[in-house]
């Protein structure tokens, strides 16, 4: 076709894609100099595949890609020494929106070329979002190709004219519009370039490096590489001691302790995922983070969502994960649904699996070591994902107030014979609080029980979810009921109370509880022996699981807003309930010293009704 000036009509289907480019094209503006970077790093990586087929027989020389910000002039440009563009292939890709080039080159060397990033033929339309006018002045690698001149003010007309341009490749020049002044600040194009280019396989320059000098920062001659054009993740496990891992950990994290350990995902079938994945240091209590494993799809940065990729509980850890077999919508900021992507969770799921396995297997002092981190992450998956629950079945651990460790299946075998109940279910006894709960756990000690500690942040869930995949096997907090019917062996010794007696008896102990607010008290009676607490404060296993989840969980706001319930259970065998039940009418401070010590140990005897019990205290002694 001829090269003379040529006016035209860009290829749409309607006169008004420029506003709708402009405003919802992609949901960041920013992502425009991810975009025109992207291309450039495609036409490098083309010239190479073209060079390595022996198409172009010329010098590669230096491949950078360079980015130039002009504040006064207004404008940033974009520069490569890739394959460049003809005339008609700018008719072709450029001037008809959404025609990629990408994927006719990949059509025609797919067996060779190297890593192309678009695919949709929209990315360098992002341009627009920030600029009043872009420019291409683009020379082609082929023999003889004449320099050509492309610029667009925002409307769907164009101009295309032959220019002068020494060397192959392209430059595009952003004349940056009013609003968007952002981008022609150096610092904020670097800080770009650093998030989504910081791992291109080409280099990218920005400007030259700073050293301080006399003072005062002074600009040197060395070019300012921005990418780790090589990075761990590309590179084979085999050659990579756990140093590299380390820093690179500590690039991604500056401000992080150092990782459990870490996983190298690498697949080639059947799709293309390479990546690292770390265990970060967790501590109980902290707020969990996620969206702290990086997108890259051929090594350009895409996005830290990576909810549907990556399994649920996984987006705890921290790391790379880089696919072009990730289907991305226009934008490459959005998943879409596709197969490709349960295959990937299914496969980074058997493989964390995987690698738990062989630790816990060949290390098991350092698996008990770390265990405190660990245990969020493998009740997470647990109670998320039932093949990962099947796998961690196997090496989840249990602490008990000894600080010893099992598996579940050692657990059982330690527990099984002393705590099975009459209904023949296993009864696994846990404390959330050694401190508090100490008398509770010191009782199930005297009996022969072990105490099992479950004091995470998912422990409730944790246990409700065994309990549903278990059978016969309940978890019940010590403090849950008095100790001979946490786990019941026989029928207890009947309570011979006529009715009147046992009302006179609640009255008696329920007037001695001094006012909580939306707490309630119900009054029991057993007889435990005469060496047994003479009142005993506990709180019922379910409803006492159901509020706590209802302060995580959204939806359970029933069980969040009823009061907290307890109870109190006398123990008529006691030499000092005996004396009230003998003098009524003269045991009201006896009463309200039995229900006072109960509910001290229970961390329920507060304020007023605590300094009445001291100075009461202090008299009877």
């Amino acid at each position: 076709m001829s090269t003379k000036k040529q006016t035209g009509h860009i290829g749409v289907t309607t006169e008004n894609i420029f506003p709708v480019i402009k405003k919802f094209l992609y949901s960041d503006h920013e992502i425009f100099l991810r975009e025109l970077v992207s291309n450039a790093v495609d036409a490098t990586q083309k010239l190479k595949t073209l060079a390595s087929v022996g198409e172009f027989k010329g010098e590669l020389g230096d491949t950078s890609i360079r980015i130039y910000v002009d504040e006064k002039k207004k404008t940033l440009t974009i520069s490569d020494r890739g394959v460049g563009l003809t005339a008609e292939e700018i008719d072709r890709y450029i001037n008809q929106i959404a025609f990629s080039s990408a994927n006719d080159f990949l059509d025609k060397y797919k067996d060779n070329a190297n890593s192309i990033i678009g695919h949709f033929g929209l990315g360098f339309y992002s341009a627009f979002m920030v600029s009043k006018k872009v420019e291409i002045i683009t020379k082609s690698w082929q023999e003889d190709a004449v320099a050509m001149k492309w610029e667009c003010d925002g409307s769907p007309e164009y101009t295309m004219n032959e220019s002068k341009k020494d060397d192959r490749g392209t430059d595009i020049i952003l004349h940056i519009d009013d609003e968007s002044k952002e981008f022609l600040e150096k610092n904020r194009i670097e800080s770009l370039l650093k998030k989504y280019c910081r791992f291109l396989p080409v280099p990218i320059v920005s400007g030259k490096k700073s050293e301080w000098k006399d003072g005062k920062s002074v600009e040197t001659e060395e070019d300012n590489v921005i990418n780790d054009s090589n990075p761990l993740w590309t590179r084979k496990p085999a050659e990579l001691t756990d140093e590299d891992y380390i820093k690179f950990y500590k690039d991604l994290y500056p401000f992080s302790e150092e990782p459990l350990f870490w996983i190298h995902l690498n697949v080639d079938y059947p799709f293309n995922l390479t990546g690292i994945l770390y265990f970060p240091k967790v501590k109980n209590g902290i707020d969990l983070q996620k969206n702290k494993i990086q997108l890259y799809s051929n090594q350009v940065y895409v996005t830290d969502s990576v909810e549907g990729i990556v399994p649920e509980f996984l987006t705890l850890l921290h790391g790379v994960i880089d696919s072009p077999d990730i289907p991305l919508n226009v934008s490459r900021s959005y998943l879409q649904a596709d197969s490709n992507v349960k295959k990937i969770s299914t496969y980074i799921t058997k493989k964390v699996a995987d690698r738990l396995e062989e630790i816990f297997k060949n290390d098991r002092p350092q698996w008990e070591d770390k265990w405190s981190h660990l245990r969020i992450f493998i009740e997470y998956g647990m109670i998320t994902d039932e093949k990962f629950n099947e796998r961690a079945l196997k090496f989840v651990l249990f602490e008990n107030v000894e600080k010893h460790y099992f598996t579940l299946e050692e657990y059982k075998t330690l527990v099984e014979s002393n705590q099975t109940d009459k209904e023949k279910s296993i009864i696994y006894l846990y404390t959330t609080n050694r401190e508090e709960q100490y008398a509770y756990i010191d009782q199930a000690k005297e009996k022969g029980y072990d105490v099992l500690v479950m004091d995470g942040q998912l422990d409730n869930h944790f246990m409700n979810s065994l309990e549903s995949k278990l059978e016969k096997t309940r978890f019940v907090r010590v403090d849950a009921d008095v100790i001979d019917n946490l786990i019941k062996k026989g029928e207890n010794k009947e309570v011979k109370l006529t009715e009147e007696e046992r009302n006179a008896l609640i009255e008696v102990f329920k007037s001695a509880i001094p006012p909580m607010e939306k707490t309630d008290f119900v009054v029991g009676f057993e007889h435990l022996g005469e060496k047994a607490t003479p009142v005993t404060i506990t709180q019922d296993e379910f409803m006492r699981r159901m509020k706590e989840m209802a302060e995580m969980q959204p939806g359970m706001n029933f069980y969040g807003d009823m009061p907290i319930s307890y109870t109190m259970t006398v123990n008529l065998d006691a030499p000092a309930v005996k004396k009230v039940e003998a003098d009524k009418e003269n045991t009201q401070a006896t009463v309200s010293q039995l229900v006072d010590l109960a509910l001290l140990s229970n961390g329920l005897l507060k304020g007023e009704a605590l300094s009445k019990f001291i100075k009461r205290s202090i008299e009877w002694v």
